[in-house]
């Protein structure tokens, strides 16, 4: 048993961290153990109050994201060694786990999941179901279809895990001092912090907020609303079962994913934890409207086994033996769910030096990666690889408590739906952030979801099959996204492009804060680029477009998803270098549409007297025009590669706007198009995508964006000497332009490549070409099988499709093609 030590032991730290769970003492522990002196955690009652002591344990490597299963696989390696490290048992347990197909639509998740994973280290196998008797000889094996497996899998025990943390913690020089309540957070001007605490003040650093269902309360100390919600979640442990105890090994945990519930051996019982409905499940949401209960720490809520019936039924169905067994013992505890499920990690955009390890719905497997994760972002300045998908900057004043609880409830009672490509879900749609054109376009198009916003992903005619049809084969708009692109290849488009993040930033030092943020020069007076910002190892943090409108002013534009998260750097890098700018974030007063195809300036000129002939408004120009007396900023861009323009304009404008457009293009033909065109249409032209073919695990090298980086530029960019150092050394893998020979099923990223029987590469992304009339994607392959003519194979739904290496890009560019024809060549189309 832990003993307590209720002192603050000093009034100075360099990283305080609040709150004693398995994830913030995995924190003290690595950022300890990586040797930062000056750790400090505080706990307000006891280690693993709150959701941590009362957690199952479960281990997995699976994740069906991409990065996370770093994550994952980061945790289990550590826990299978911290018992040697630190002396204290762990109670770790590594049976393997399986995970149970029983519709043909499951089947081809996991195939889908097994070409995510190829290219992983971890072990995963798609198994028959004789395997997956053989494996867990209890199951009924009725409905079962396929399983897959993931050896090293299985469950730990959350309070000893937490204890051996805390001992390697302290035995590297981290101080754990409980029970000690934060009571309130001042900023200071130099962005060091005070911790106010009944026992004194404790100047920092930074502070790391890992407070659990608590984190709320700590956000609310400095102004902000951390969209989280406590979730009850109960699962339940059995008697001994004779025939349990029988078996000479412990069973796998198993995860019947059509009853929707784990399930694993409990000494000689069994322990199942279900994941209700959305209906059913049940939410805490007085703890967010009136805070946490004082005193709450290792205490339960009550049961409910009624809420959770059709669910044990399941199990005992697929487990016989359970109808036998005796329930002694039902856990009912407050879990903490984001929006998502996904927790949020990393620096917090508006506020210095604050820190997040919050919302963790699967705290025990995520606390290991994590602690090491924000542990090597802390010291080294940037994270070790990409975790976007856990950026607390991904949600923003839209994220109101209504749609925190409608999205907790869904993400909940989705824990184990199919998780298909192109997934959409619905709860808490719209937000209040909506384009302009929202209410016109609603009933016309399918709406994808992008931080908030709600954005047109195609539309709808007469004939259409309509409506959100998920499918891992090509479903209802394939047909209607072909019309799309025909449109814009042939006569001229609209798109609603208003969740693009928008900023201004202007002032003395404005070029000069540019120049040292991006790898590309700044654009003059007048003109647009793309840009790249680096990070000090040389990958890619973000991609925008920079337009210098006014001496010293530009307009920087970012994609929906990365909007706060591009801010932050931005602004942190002027918090340090102590530029004189200010910056302004307009993404919810500005509205943009584009207006793409050969058709495009025809259809445009006939709304304003500015010329806009190629002559007059060049390839990657911008300035302010009236379109029908409406003010617009215009860039002569297109990310469709065809002819056309981005027009900024105030957001209440988009409607009149939009009309103007449409009613001047009518003799051309003018029509809406959505953004799944739009992606067709880009990777045709060989345009990379922030995300996918680039990110904070690629260097702009490999990427193919050399024409965008200026290593012989004066200024010493962020990134630059990292660069130079990777050019000398040369690529070991670069990025590669393949077609697929492929059936009805198309690439999308983040699929495995083969050559000569072994995974090679990985896709970024993929789709169908209309243009070509077969599947296209990008993919990162070693250098040595990266010439154009290279065979190779990609792996969809558990079969290898021939693919082969071409030169890219498959289309052209409209300026490309002007500029072939002026000199008398034909242009490729």
């Amino acid at each position: 048993k832990e003993t307590s030590s209720p002192s603050l032991g000093k009034d100075r730290a360099d990283t305080v961290i609040i709150g004693g769970g398995c994830v913030g003492v995995s924190l003290a522990y690595h950022l300890a153990k990586a040797g930062l002196k000056d750790v400090v955690l505080l706990e307000k009652s006891e280690l693993t109050a709150g959701s941590t002591w009362h957690a199952a344990g479960l281990t997995t490597y699976f994740h069906p994201g991409i990065n996370l299963k770093k994550i994952h696989a980061y945790s289990i390696k550590l826990y299978e060694k911290l018992e040697e490290e630190t002396g204290q048992p762990v109670g770790f347990h590594q049976p393997g786990s399986i995970r149970i197909a029983s519709t043909p639509t499951r089947v081809d998740e996991f195939k889908y999941q097994m070409t995510r994973a190829g290219w992983h280290p971890t072990e995963q196998y798609l198994i028959t179901p004789e395997k997956v008797q053989e494996l867990f000889p209890l199951l009924n094996m009725d409905k079962v279809l396929a399983g897959l497996y993931n050896p090293g899998d299985g469950h730990i025990d959350p309070y000893s895990l937490t204890m051996a943390l805390a001992a390697g913690a302290r035995k590297y020089g981290a101080q754990l001092n409980y029970p000690v309540q934060v009571t309130n957070l001042n900023s200071r001007s130099d962005g060091t912090w005070e911790v106010e605490t009944p026992l004194g003040i404790i100047q920092a650093k930074r502070i790391v907020n890992t407070a659990g269902f608590w984190a709320r309360d700590i956000g609310k100390m400095i102004g902000l609303q951390h969209p989280l919600i406590p979730v009850h979640h109960q699962y339940v442990v059995t008697s001994t079962i004779p025939e349990v105890k029988a078996l000479k090994t412990e069973l796998p945990v198993i995860r019947d994913l059509e009853g929707s519930y784990y399930l694993r051996q409990e000494r000689d019982g069994l322990l199942f934890g279900p994941y209700e409905s959305e209906e059913k499940m049940k939410l805490q949401e007085s703890w967010v409207t009136n805070g946490v209960p004082q005193g709450f720490g290792k205490e339960l809520f009550e049961s409910d086994l009624d809420r959770i019936m059709e669910h044990i039924e399941a199990a005992m169905e697929m487990v016989p033996v359970l109808r036998k067994a005796d329930i002694v013992n039902t856990i009912a505890g407050p879990i903490t769910y984001s929006p998502d499920i996904l927790p949020m990690v990393g620096p917090h955009q508006g506020v210095r030096n604050y820190w997040v390890a919050i919302g963790f719905g699967y705290g025990i497997i995520h606390a290991g990666g994590i602690g090491k994760y924000l542990s090597d972002w802390i010291l080294d300045g940037e994270p070790p690889f990409d975790l976007i998908e856990v950026d607390p900057n991904r949600y923003g004043k839209w994220t109101t408590t209504e749609y925190t609880a409608a999205k907790a409830r869904e993400s909940y009672g989705f824990n184990n739906i199919v998780g298909y490509p192109k997934e959409e879900r619905f709860a808490g749609r719209p937000t209040k952030r909506i384009s302009g054109l929202y209410d016109l376009l609603k009933s016309r198009c399918s709406m994808g979801f992008h931080a908030g916003w709600e954005q047109p992903h195609w539309f709808f005619k007469p004939g259409d099959e309509t409506g959100y049809k998920p499918s891992f084969r090509r479903t209802n708009w394939f047909d209607p996204v072909g019309r799309e692109y025909k449109q814009v290849m042939e006569k001229v488009g609209v798109i609603d492009l208003s969740p693009f993040g928008k900023f201004k930033v202007k002032g003395t030092d404005s070029v000069k804060l540019l120049d040292h943020l991006f790898a590309n020069v700044v654009p003059k007076v007048g003109s647009t680029n793309i840009s790249h910002m680096l990070t000090p190892r040389g990958k890619v943090y973000a991609e925008l477009t920079v337009s210098q409108l006014y001496p010293g002013e530009f307009m920087l534009v970012t994609g929906s998803g990365s909007e706060l998260h591009d801010l932050r750097w931005i602004e942190e890098k002027v918090t340090r270098g102590g530029y004189k700018v200010e910056i302004e974030n307009m993404t919810d007063e500005m509205g943009v549409l584009s207006v793409a195809g050969p058709y495009a300036r025809q259809v445009l000129q006939k709304l304003t007297n500015e010329d806009l002939s190629d002559a007059s408004f060049k390839f990657l120009q911008c300035r302010h025009l009236k379109l029908s007396n409406i003010a617009v900023t215009a860039i002569r861009i297109s990310y469709t590669g065809e002819l056309g323009w981005e027009l900024y304009h105030r957001k209440e404008d988009s409607v009149p706007l939009y009309s103007a457009i449409m009613e001047a293009g009518q003799k051309e033909g003018i029509d809406d198009f959505g953004t799944y065109a739009l992606n067709a249409l880009r990777l045709e032209k060989g345009f990379r995508a922030w995300g996918a073919e680039m990110n904070c695990d690629t260097n702009p090298l490999e990427a193919g964006l050399e024409y965008f980086v200026k290593l012989n530029k004066a200024a010493d960019f962020t990134g630059k000497q990292a660069l130079k150092q990777i050019k000398e050394e040369g690529l070991k893998r670069r990025l590669v332009y393949l077609t697929l020979e492929t059936d009805n099923v198309d690439p999308e990223g983040n699929e495995s490549v083969w050559h000569n029987g072994k995974v090679i590469g990985n896709t970024t992304s993929g789709c169908f070409s209309y243009g070509a009339q077969q599947s296209l994607a990008f993919a990162y392959v070693p250098m040595e099988l990266s010439k154009v003519g290279q065979k190779l194979e990609v792996e969809l739904l558990g079969k290898n499709y021939p693919a082969t290496i071409r030169q890219e890009p498959l289309v052209l560019t409209e300026p490309t093609r002007m500029r072939l024809q002026r000199k008398g060549e034909s242009p490729k189309i």
